[in-house]
């Protein structure tokens, strides 16, 4: 890690990308005290008095470099898969996954990515992790993030015995098949801190498995225990349902109807597609774990979802950003995080000003920060990187993490150019099924 110091940091020079969705402004000077913004200057301001550096201040030329709010990546799996480690035996315990986690979890941050939300995980990993850095014990970026998807059998993570149903103990999913069920399960995730509860229905989203009323007793029992509730959706009827019981976001909705969707912006609830990891998986090999037929499979239902967010997009529906990284295709943590800022440009028809916004101030919702993160103004917390290339001119530029000038986190300057201790990305998971 790479602290400021006492002094300030300042950044100067530079083309500002706020991340509220106005024009970029060049020639800008941000300064930042302790964690916190605390000064935004453009040439397009009054005329300021020049900034002369203090001793112990910090400063960051940024000419010729694209200044913006980092990245938050709405759907990210940290603990949900483990490596291969040639010499390591693997089992799969809490302890073996949460050290995984914290040994691979910088790559995220190192890409630009300040923030994740983690939309479920074996055991308690990423609740401790999240703890770990925000007690600075490890580096990583703001980790917001759920327990086990609460699933029932047939749900998307029900790895039940059929003699038995009981599922095994590393799932990604817990079992929930009563009202009941789920309100227990998600009282238990809150004592133990997470900070969302995920809702999973079925794989495809040709069958619901998850009743309205069992989401509701969730999204009411969550919000009066201060949580946010998230479900993987890609039927019409768990779209709609999931809208109607007031989740805080949808994920997917492949199949919504036109009735669907119009429930969903009634409702205000905003969706996140997370199309990197099916995107992924369209274009590997038999060699690489996809047959073909699974990759038709997938390269169809990516087609209605893309289809399916035109239409959201169209009715106005908030869109959000997330690709599944660390999940079986999306595998290596921070490579894939600005994927999905070109498929929304490409398949959706946004534009990259509406797409950095959405990884930016809409997401901060996604990590519980809406209002704090994602701007960069005064008084907003010091979560910003730089770029070398404008990503308004090529969206690309957020898949290229060597094109970054500098991270700063929590107003901190990340040092990326330490990297031991952390995995290569070319490590492979130890399990290959997409979600």
């Amino acid at each position: 890690m790479t602290s400021t110091g006492g002094g300030r940091l300042i950044i100067r020079n530079g083309t500002l990308i706020d991340g509220t969705g106005a024009d970029p402004v060049a020639s800008a000077r941000i300064v930042i005290e302790g964690n916190r913004i605390t000064e935004v200057v453009t040439a397009g301001d009054a005329p300021q008095a020049p900034l002369d550096p203090a001793p112990g201040d910090r400063v960051i030329d940024a000419a010729g470099g694209w200044i913006m709010p980092g990245l938050i990546d709405g759907h990210v799996h940290l603990s949900s898969h483990q490596g291969f480690i040639p010499g390591v035996p693997f089992t799969s315990t809490p302890e073996y996954a949460t050290l995984w986690t914290a040994r691979i979890v910088a790559n995220v941050l190192h890409a630009g990515v300040t923030g994740i939300s983690v939309p479920g995980g074996k055991w308690y990993v990423d609740a401790t992790v999240r703890e770990a850095i925000n007690g600075g014990l490890i580096e990583g970026p703001r980790v917001f993030c759920a327990g086990r998807a609460l699933t029932p059998y047939g749900g998307i993570f029900d790895t039940s015995n059929p003699l038995t149903g009981k599922g095994s103990d590393d799932a990604v999913g817990v079992l929930c098949n009563t009202a009941d069920d789920y309100i227990r399960e998600t009282r238990l995730q809150c004592r133990r801190g997470v900070d969302m509860i995920k809702i999973a229905d079925s794989y495809w989203g040709d069958t619901q498995t998850v009743a309205r009323n069992e989401i509701a007793a969730v999204v009411d029992e969550a919000h009066r225990r201060g949580r946010k509730v998230s479900i993987h959706a890609r039927g019409s009827g768990s779209t709609r349902d999931a809208a109607l019981a007031g989740v805080d976001w949808i994920f997917h909705a492949d199949l919504a109807t036109d009735e669907d969707l119009d429930t969903v912006a009634e409702c205000g609830v905003p969706i996140m597609p997370v199309f990197t990891q099916c995107q992924i998986i369209t274009g590997l090999s038999v060699a690489e774990g996809f047959d073909p037929k699974m990759r038709d499979r997938v390269k169809a239902q990516l087609d209605t979802n893309f289809e399916a967010i035109r239409r959201a997009r169209a009715r106005g529906i908030e869109i959000l950003v997330g690709t599944d990284s660390g999940n079986a295709a999306a595998f290596h943590h921070g490579r894939h995080h600005g994927r999905e800022g070109e498929i929304l440009v490409r398949e959706i028809g946004m534009s990259p000003m509406e797409v950095l916004t959405a990884y930016t101030s809409r997401n901060a919702k996604v990590i519980g920060l809406d209002g704090q993160v994602g701007v960069v103004a005064q008084g907003m917390l010091a979560d910003v990187i730089i770029w070398d290339a404008d990503p308004l001119a090529d969206i690309t530029v957020l898949q290229q993490p060597e094109r970054l000038k500098a991270v700063i986190k929590d107003g901190r300057v990340i040092d990326r150019t330490s990297t031991a201790g952390f995995l290569p990305l070319e490590s492979e998971p130890r399990r290959a099924v997409p979600r």
